[in-house]
């Protein structure tokens, strides 16, 4: 039995294992919850999944996904500012 599977399918395989992968290094103590790879593992995992839909589109799908990935951006953009010391805590 052969799987044949177009490009954006292995694209939305990988951003699953990436947004996966995070979640566990999580919840295994490896990375933190405001890292950048934590938020990173998100960001393009969740736009890998975003890219799958390109095969077969889903609304709830992409308005997860679409926050996912909004969600991480914004973790990113004040992981940077607060690094930088543009953000008062």
């Amino acid at each position: 039995m052969a799987i044949n599977l177009a490009w954006y399918d292995w694209v939305g395989i990988c951003g699953t294992l990436g947004v996966l992968l995070a979640f566990f290094l999580l919840q295994a103590g490896r990375l933190a919850g405001t890292g950048i790879v934590y938020q990173l593992l998100n960001l393009f995992g969740s736009g890998g999944v975003l890219v799958s839909l390109v095969g077969k589109f889903n609304v709830s799908v992409f308005v997860l996904e679409a926050a996912w990935v909004a969600i991480s951006a914004y973790g990113i953009v004040r992981m940077l500012r607060l690094k930088s010391g543009a953000v008062k805590t």
